[in-house]
C-alpha cells in the first residue's frame, strides 16, 4: 500500500472518532507493510486527556509487536500532531510520521514548533505532510461546524 492507502484508513479512524462525537482524528501505524495499530481520539469516552489518535495507534503498535520501541515504523495521522504525540513519537522509535493536514493552534511539527526533527533530542523523525490533505481537513472543519452550528441552535 502506497501512503495515500494508509492515510486512507487513518481517516477511517477519524471518521470512527466522529461518529462518537471525538474530535476526529485518526492515526494507523505501519511496520513492513502492514498496519500494527490503530487509534482514534477517545479523549472524551475514556476522559483521559492523553487518549490522542496516535498515541493509542502507537500504543496499539507496541503491544502488537511486543516491545515499546517501533524502529522502522511509520505514523500516518490525519491532523499534525501536538507537542505530546510528537514527543511520544520520539519515545517509540518511529521513523517516519506521515499527516494530513496543519493545526495551526497546537501543532508541534511544522505549525507552531518543530519536536520531531529538533538535533538535540536523541532520535529524530522524518515527516511528509500534506497527503490527502483536504480530505483530512474537511472531515475536523465539518466537525467544528455542526459543533458551532448545535451551539447556536441551527
Amino acid at each position: 500500500m502506497n501512503h495515500t492507502g494508509y492515510m486512507k484508513e487513518a481517516i477511517a479512524e477519524a471518521e470512527k472518532a466522529y461518529t462518537i462525537g471525538e474530535v476526529p482524528i485518526g492515526a494507523v501505524v505501519v511496520l513492513n507493510d502492514q498496519i500494527i495499530g490503530r487509534g482514534h481520539n477517545l479523549r472524551e469516552t475514556l476522559k483521559d486527556s492523553t487518549a490522542h489518535a496516535e498515541i493509542v495507534a502507537m500504543r496499539e503498535a507496541a503491544q502488537q509487536i511486543g516491545d515499546w520501541r517501533l524502529d522502522g515504523s511509520t505514523v500516518y495521522c490525519t491532523v499534525e500532531p501536538c507537542p505530546m504525540c510528537a514527543g511520544a513519537m520520539i519515545q517509540f522509535r518511529v521513523k517516519t510520521l506521515i499527516y494530513g493536514t496543519q493545526d495551526l493552534k497546537a501543532g508541534a511539527v511544522d505549525s507552531i514548533i518543530d519536536v520531531l526533527r529538533e538535533p538535540r533530542f536523541n532520535h529524530q523523525v522524518a515527516v511528509v505532510s500534506g497527503v490527502l490533505e483536504e480530505e483530512c481537513r474537511e472531515i475536523i472543519q465539518r466537525f467544528f461546524r455542526e459543533l458551532r452550528d448545535k451551539k447556536k441552535g441551527n
